[in-house]
């Protein structure tokens, strides 16, 4: 008798995956825009990344966004601590 591993539990859900596909259909069309200046979008991956942004807030299963480090904040802290002494 064979003892099966536990599945992982699936990282996106399946809504996110029809809002990708659809933003990916409408980019090959060349119908889909990005947000605040209304350019048609030509990236595949700025196309991903809309498809996943939609799903985020029609409340699909998808991970937090990546945050941007705070490693430019401490480049320039430490210039502007140079040039006072």
């Amino acid at each position: 008798m064979a003892t099966r591993k536990k599945t992982s539990s699936r990282r996106y859900g399946k809504k996110a995956s029809k809002k990708v596909q659809r933003s990916m259909e409408e980019m090959k069309s060349g119908t889909l825009r990005s947000g605040r200046s209304g350019k048609k979008v030509t990236s595949r991956k700025q196309a991903i990344a809309i498809g996943l942004s939609e799903a985020r807030r029609a409340g699909a299963k998808v991970p937090a966004r990546k945050k941007a480090s705070k490693t430019g904040s401490k480049k320039r802290t430490s210039k502007s601590s140079r040039a006072s002494s």
